[in-house]
């Protein structure tokens, strides 16, 4: 029996949302028998729990040890945020505007640390600040942070810039602004949605940085992830579920406010 042409498209809706829902499925169990292990009562990383209970949560912000490396992984997602857009912004004006020779192959050695193996650059910068005496230390870890998270902040602003019509500032400057004064108040607002979605990326690259932050690290200064890891080595505690619970719970709302902030920029537009 032949089928219509309304049949066989609401067949193959149907196979290809069951297609999607079975590989969301695959990828998101993991997070959530993580998120589940978290409020376990056994004492080791067993599933399904026995019980339930909020001790590993207290474990976990009770410890020093655990608290001091989550507010060096803040701080060093932080800091990298702010570098990474103050690097990013001048050099996306540079590629998108800029009539210099060489543009294409700048632009190709900006993306590079997307492309290269993770492992490389870190023995690279390892390598380096080894020499200079700085590992161990908040720039090596910044600066090393900043390598990886450069990249998306670029691609993010150049897209915005892109968008964008130049004729609006240079209409700026014909009505008595300067070049500056035009792009800071004319350029700057029509981009702000490529400018913090770069920023986010960058934090959220710097959050989640394990093999980078496993170079720079010391016994003095470790961020979440490199806890997680050592900790991980030693003992398989819940601890540990509650540590990647909450990078996942703050990566889930950094991209949350990143769709608010799309959506808001899309309305006004």
């Amino acid at each position: 029996m032949l089928l219509s042409p309304n049949a066989i498209g609401g067949r193959l809706r149907a196979g290809l949302y069951l297609t999607t829902g079975a590989i969301a499925a695959f990828l998101l169990l993991p997070i959530v028998f993580i998120v589940l292990l978290s409020f376990g009562s056994s004492q080791w990383l067993v599933f399904p729990p026995p019980g339930w209970t909020l001790k590993w949560y207290g474990q976990f912000f009770a410890n020093p040890e655990w608290m001091a490396s989550a507010l060096a992984s803040l701080k060093v997602a932080v800091l990298t945020t702010v570098c990474a857009v103050a690097l990013g912004l001048p050099c996306a004006f540079a590629l998108i505007r800029g009539k210099f020779p060489g543009r294409e192959a700048l632009y190709a050695l900006f993306t590079l640390p997307m492309i290269v193996p993770l492992v490389i650059i870190a023995v690279a910068v390892y390598a380096l600040f080894l020499k200079l005496g700085y590992t161990g230390t908040l720039l090596a870890f910044v600066i090393s942070h900043v390598i990886v998270a450069l990249p998306f902040t670029i691609i993010s602003i150049i897209n915005s810039l892109k968008l964008f019509d130049q004729s609006i500032e240079d209409a700026a400057v014909i009505c008595g602004s300067s070049r500056l004064q035009a792009i800071v108040k004319v350029t700057f607002p029509a981009i702000r949605p490529g400018i913090l979605a770069g920023a986010l990326f960058a934090f959220l690259v710097s959050w989640d940085e394990v093999v980078l932050s496993v170079m720079m690290a010391s016994p003095q200064l470790q961020t979440l992830p490199v806890k997680m890891w050592s900790t991980l080595r030693q003992d398989l505690t819940p601890v540990i579920a509650v540590a990647s619970t909450l990078l996942i719970g703050l990566s889930i709302v950094i991209m949350l406010i990143a769709a608010l902030l799309r959506r808001r920029s899309e309305s006004n537009a």
